[in-house]
């Protein structure tokens, strides 16, 4: 099984809620499945399994978490099938499910116990049939790529005010900006998030239990500088930070690890840093989306390694990952922020130019966060990776974030 999170957004770019996308058989491998048997197990709601196995919290902390439903298994008796709170599940429905007796009946059963619902994938000539169910929904999700999404706001706040209204597929910082002006949505959703900005805030919000623990590491006598480069390396703004000041000082040479920049640091100068950078941040707020991204992305980078036989640059696929949104943060062109923290040159082929041996790992993850399971299903075939192998390393990086940040939970747990 594949499975991804997509985050969804209010007008604060704070991240209200995680919609969980998953595929259970690669189509490409056995395509078969695309005609007669696509409907094998179709009562089985995937999204749910790996909540229930993995916990909601190791998901999401406090969000409600979107999961798509099908004509079939929206007849499944969802209580037994996952124990999560029913409040915080939201029953993603779309317009495979008609608008007959049969299905409202069921959904407004759901909804009677607990769980929210939601469509999405409406054309704007279906919008008068589906009434009976429009009148059930808690969110109605608008494509902001195949309908005029304002003229929909408009239908949709006047014939159901109840119903919080979702822009979705927004690839700019721009129209995310335009849509929030005119306001009356509740979430957002696309790729706007990972683009580069040009004002507004771009300092990534700091990890406050690494900083805690690098402050008490480097506070000691005779501290290892492996140690401190290991928590540093979990802390996207202190990994910025450090490579630069290190740069500064190197400028022939090249960072390919953490623990290689703290060595050249060397002990005395790394301590004054860190005391410096972490007093200077301790007290910001949790960390926001693009930080748990970039951190998601190194921790899955590096458990990919060995399926493309990246092995011995696990560390370098590290750095990969984190950073991946280094336009973001510094609000500049990616060659342009590539410049002003030196990496190892395999990185900055593959984050400058999408080019050399660490470029196919980067591609795979961008199509994989997406859901673009037609894309991700191919190149897994091309690299002969196995399907539970890639699972077991994006559900393994979750779990790898979840316990960065809230060990206390997990040993409770």
């Amino acid at each position: 099984m594949l499975v991804s999170l997509i985050p969804m957004f209010d007008e604060k770019m704070a991240v209200r809620a995680y919609s969980i996308f998953c595929q259970k058989n690669n189509y490409f491998i056995n395509p078969m499945l695309l005609g007669s048997g696509r409907n094998d197990g179709a009562s089985r709601i995937e999204g749910l399994e790996v909540i229930q196995s993995m916990g909601i919290e190791t998901l999401s902390d406090d969000k409600e978490v979107f999961v798509p439903i099908s004509n079939i298994s929206v007849f499944v008796d969802i209580e037994s099938e996952c124990d999560a709170p029913h409040e915080r599940i939201v029953l993603l429905i779309d317009n495979t499910i008609p608008p007959v007796e049969m299905y409202v009946n069921r959904l407004r059963e759901l909804k009677e116990k607990g769980y929210k619902l939601a469509i999405r994938k409406l054309n704007v000539s279906e919008f008068e049939a589906y009434r009976p169910i429009l009148r059930l929904m808690d969110y109605v999700l608008l494509n902001n790529r195949r309908i005029a999404i304002e003229k929909a706001k408009i239908y949709f706040s006047k014939l159901y005010p109840n119903a919080k209204l979702c822009a979705g597929n927004i690839d700019s910082m721009e129209i995310f900006e335009a849509l929030k002006k005119t306001g009356g949505y509740e979430l957002y959703e696309g790729n706007f998030y990972r683009m580069p900005i040009t004002k507004g805030q771009s300092d990534v919000a700091p990890l406050k239990i690494n900083y805690i623990k690098l402050l008490n590491t480097v506070n000691n006598d005779n501290f290892e500088l492996t140690e401190a480069a290991d928590i540093i390396s979990n802390d996207t703004a202190l990994t910025i930070s450090l490579l630069r000041m290190v740069n500064r000082m190197t400028v022939y040479s090249q960072i390919t690890s953490l623990r290689q920049a703290t060595a050249m640091l060397g002990q005395k100068e790394l301590k004054k840093w860190i005391n410096t950078a972490v007093m200077n941040v301790l007290y910001a707020d949790k960390p926001n989306e693009i930080t748990r991204f970039s951190l998601l992305r190194a921790k899955f980078a590096e458990n990919l390694a060995p399926m493309f036989e990246l092995a011995l640059k696990k560390d370098e696929l590290f750095l990969l990952g984190l950073f991946s949104v280094l336009d973001v943060i510094l609000e500049k062109p990616m060659e342009e922020a590539l410049e002003m923290v030196y990496v190892a040159k395999d990185i900055k082929d593959a984050l400058g130019q999408k080019k050399g041996k660490l470029a196919p790992v980067l591609e795979f993850m961008e199509q994989y966060e997406t859901a673009n399971w037609q894309e991700v299903s191919r190149l897994m075939i091309l690299q002969n990776i196995e399907m539970e192998d890639v699972y077991e390393a994006y559900i393994s990086s979750l779990k790898w974030y979840r316990e960065l940040m809230f060990p206390q939970e997990e040993k409770k747990a």
